[in-house]
């Protein structure tokens, strides 16, 4: 089975290939310059250049060519095919691995709009990558992965609102507070689309922000518990160890966020990732 996803999930090529996962890339230009995201040190340059533009980057979704030449290469295979996009609510993406699968004529392919990005699209990813190896069918990941999307959660905190203005995605009720330095947004991906939590006075506050949203309702302990970053390390393996002493969590990983959505919540930024429990 060839499993695709895209660089909004932030998967590094290295990490990509250990999986077994085949990664098409949106693609990041300062004015005529690609940016690459291949690396972790790839992410750290982008938000260096990102800081260093007065404009921001153009991203773009990748070419239907791009997932034709991955059918392709299936079909010669004899491959299934299990597509994990990022969230049509932000992207083009998910409409260009459809558009490829028309073209292709190709029928053991699936598509999932993951309704995700960063860390939420990275466990979709794994769970897929997993149940391929206990020997699900691509049709059985299929089921499981699009029960589970909407009880993701992705929520973050910001250090400033200028890049989701600059790129206007503010979510209604965040553009009344400006820049005031003291005043952190803190935000949601909610049915694909980024959605405001709430405002806070200082990162600590924001923290708890995060924190009373993890603590809102159960939490599926079948999935794992993930924070991300952006740029800046130091507080990202702050925040990680915080949470993971605060709630014991076991397998909770901390992750760099990249350029894709780095692009609109800039540096500084603080991510936590986590699956609700079903409701029966």
């Amino acid at each position: 089975m060839r499993i695709i996803t895209d660089t909004a999930s932030d998967i590094t090529r290295e990490q990509a290939e250990a999986m077994g996962v085949r990664l098409v890339p949106l693609t990041i230009t300062f004015g005529e310059t690609k940016m690459a995201m291949d690396t972790e040190e790839d992410f750290q340059a982008f938000f260096e250049r990102l800081y260093e533009e007065k404009e921001l980057p153009k991203t773009s979704q990748p070419s239907p060519q791009l997932y034709l030449n991955e059918y392709e290469t299936a079909r010669k295979n004899g491959e299934d095919v299990l597509v994990l996009a990022l969230s049509g609510g932000l992207s083009g993406t998910v409409r260009s691995a459809r558009l490829a699968k028309e073209l292709s004529g190709y029928d053991r392919i699936r598509i999932i709009d993951t309704r995700q990005a960063i860390l939420t699209q990275r466990m979709l990813v794994e769970r897929a990558v997993k149940r391929r190896a206990e020997g699900r069918s691509a049709e059985e990941i299929e089921k499981e992965l699009l029960e589970v999307r909407d009880r993701m959660v992705v929520c973050g905190a910001l250090d400033t609102l200028t890049f989701l203005r600059k790129g206007g995605r503010i979510p209604p009720g965040l553009d009344i507070i400006g820049n005031v330095l003291e005043f952190k947004p803190v935000i949601e991906l909610k049915d694909g689309v980024l959605v405001k939590l709430g405002i806070a006075r200082g990162q600590k506050k924001s923290r708890q922000y995060l924190y009373r949203e993890y603590e809102a309702v159960p939490v599926d302990k079948d999935w794992p518990v993930y924070t991300g970053y952006t740029y800046d390390s130091a507080a990202g393996e702050s925040f990680f160890r915080e949470t993971k002493e605060r709630y014991q969590l076991e397998g909770c990983r901390m992750y760099p966020v990249g350029g894709v959505i780095g692009t609109h919540v800039g540096k500084n930024c603080l991510a936590l990732a986590f699956v609700r429990e079903r409701n029966n």
